[in-house]
């Protein structure tokens, strides 16, 4: 055999010392370089030896069980002056027909979209969006890491192979770290948690190793004090992870004690659509801001649950619909579509991440002609809201109860604030006990985060009767003088018009002093009680006295005319219950500057 050899043999030699555990080529055979010519093993791991050079094997120094030392000559191959015609061999990475890094790619796709499309179209075909769907317009583009993405069920022993991964792909819950609205804030403040539970992996229910998910990114949260955002659609609780042998009930799981255990320590954003029963309630309903869609159902037990407990048969859409979960303050926010909802939830997180340097504002000028000359007719508060804060900043939570105040986030100069104020065409403006616990609730969030209270009253005080005392009225119109007592963030109030009572004094945190600077507008008007019912308690006698009820009519309407020029805002300043009487147009920038006093 003659091969036009070139120049001295070139040795292969062992790198270290191994077991030879393949031979590849023989002698006299031709071949490429970077061919494989033999493997061997030290310590569990294999190295392959390559041709240096495209040549013909003179020698095989070596047999299949040898071992050799670091340094041992393995092969001698000649250089051929041209080389060999055949293609080049494959190396050891390329010979695998599915290497490691394909197998990883394939069980990453089984919990992608793209891997599960049965379960994608049934999901479309409901008129929703996937989990990852909602991930993917939640977060900035390409900041999401996720975090135990190959976990699937505790049920190996009842699902094998595949349809494992696909079936129970992520175990129904998707975590990760990543970044919202860092273009408007900067990626350093905008830092979140995500939690998105998947209801197309067993109707999103809470298995082994998804608890385990939620608690690994709630510990990540705590530690480095990152907002979270979780989206809680799911029917609660899985009794089938067999694999689990450990355990009887399942109940001392950490999941719940630790997302509760957040509250006040981070921001807490729950969105939901769909059902979301039992333990995903729970999660949905301690968090400080609840956003759910129209299509959401929400109740502390399922369908089966309720039956089993000889409660009835109901269907899941008979269990807390929209409708009932607004208006009983269960839900913050309605939002149209799951769309909506993740907008909306971008924009809540938002308030807690720091100051817009652009914003507009409208003209202030005109808030002089809000107010109705005759102190008895009623107004839109909301106009004067939306009027006197930057121009679409103003979101309110919790719209539907609790509706004699007002609750919501805006912004003025692009700093974000918290609001709250009487809505006069609700029962006059007064506190009634559900109107107190949503704005003690919102106070305290507020103040949890450091973020400045805009107080606007208008309030004849608490609502009272028996009708009032049926609701609790004691314990919850109380909470509004607690939440107003721990209060550390800046508060200011502006007394619109009335600023009567007890109820007044809670809109004002407690006391008329409380708040850093109050003010009131030449419309306000301030009292123990409302003027009429102050008149009647006060002069019973004086009235009971008149002859007839024309008299007694004429006695009134001078008592409350006097009282009301005893009780003016200029009176209440001049005698230092408040700190100033304003122009309604200068409000926003006395405001302003109040907050700004405060600035650390």
């Amino acid at each position: 055999m003659k091969k036009n050899l070139k120049g001295s043999a070139q040795s292969v030699v062992s790198p270290l010392a191994a077991a030879v555990i393949s031979v590849d080529v023989e002698l006299g055979q031709a071949v490429t370089a970077n061919q494989i010519i033999a493997t061997l093993e030290s310590m569990k791991m294999q190295t392959a030896l390559v041709a240096p050079v495209s040549g013909v094997v003179l020698e095989i120094g070596v047999t299949v069980g040898q071992t050799v030392q670091a340094g041992y000559v393995v092969c001698k191959i000649a250089k051929l002056e041209t080389s060999p015609k055949e293609e080049k061999a494959p190396t050891d990475q390329e010979s695998q027909a599915e290497g490691p890094l394909e197998k990883l790619n394939q069980q990453l796709h089984y919990s992608l979209d793209s891997g599960r499309q049965t379960a994608v179209n049934k999901r479309h075909a409901k008129g929703y969006r996937t989990a990852r769907e909602n991930l993917a317009q939640l977060c900035d583009s390409d900041s999401f890491v996720e975090y135990g993405q190959l976990a699937v069920a505790a049920q190996r022993d009842r699902i094998s192979g595949e349809n494992l991964k696909t079936q129970t792909a992520a175990d129904g819950v998707i975590t990760g770290l990543a970044t919202i609205n860092s273009e408007q804030f900067g990626s350093a403040a905008t830092q979140v948690a995500v939690i998105v539970n998947d209801y197309t992996v067993l109707a999103g229910t809470q298995g082994y190793f998804h608890h385990r998910k939620i608690d690994r990114m709630l510990a990540q949260a705590r530690e480095s004090f990152l907002p979270v955002v979780m989206y809680t659609e799911g029917g609660g609780g899985r009794p089938g992870d067999t694999d689990v042998k450990t355990q009887i009930a399942g109940l001392d799981v950490p999941t719940f004690a630790s997302w509760a255990g957040l509250s006040g320590q981070v921001p807490m954003i729950a969105v939901n659509n769909g059902y979301c029963f039992a333990g995903n309630a729970a999660l949905f309903g301690c968090a400080d801001i609840r956003i759910a869609t129209k299509t959401s159902w929400i109740g502390m037990a399922g369908p089966a649950m309720i039956e089993g407990g000889g409660l009835g048969s109901f269907a899941p859409t008979d269990i807390g619909p929209i409708g009932v979960q607004t208006e009983n303050g269960v839900v913050d926010l309605v939002a149209d579509d799951e769309a909506h909802a993740t907008q909306l939830a971008q924009q809540c997180l938002g308030y807690f991440q720091g100051a817009k340097d652009d914003w507009e504002s409208a003209d202030q000028a005109e808030l002089r002609e809000m107010m109705p000359l005759d102190r008895r007719y009623v107004y839109d508060v909301r106009l004067i809201i939306n009027h006197l804060v930057d121009v679409n900043s103003f979101l309110e939570l919790s719209q539907a109860y609790g509706r004699g105040v007002v609750t919501g986030f805006a912004r003025l100069e692009g700093r974000a604030i918290g609001l709250i104020a009487n809505d006069c065409q609700m029962l006059g403006g007064a506190v009634d006990a559900e109107a107190a616990e949503k704005t003690a609730r919102f106070i305290t969030l507020c103040d949890n985060f450091d973020i400045p209270i805009l107080s606007l009253c208008d309030s004849p005080g608490f609502m009272v009767g028996p009708a009032s005392e049926e609701q609790g009225a004691v314990r919850r119109m109380a909470q509004l003088f607690i939440a107003g007592a721990k209060l550390d963030t800046p508060l200011v109030t502006i007394f619109l018009r009335k600023g009567y009572g007890l109820g007044a004094m809670a809109m004002a945190g407690g006391s008329f002093h409380k708040p850093i600077y109050s003010a009131a507008w030449p419309s306000g008007e301030f009292g123990g009680m409302g003027l009429e019912g102050a008149v009647r308690l006060g002069f019973k006698k004086e009235l009971a006295a008149m002859p007839d009820d024309a008299q007694r009519e004429v006695l009134f309407t001078e008592l409350v005319e006097k009282m009301y020029e005893q009780g003016k805002a200029t009176e209440a300043a001049a005698h230092l219950e408040i700190d100033a009487v304003i122009d309604p147009a200068n409000t926003r920038d006395l405001i302003i500057k109040a907050f700004n006093s405060r600035t650390s």
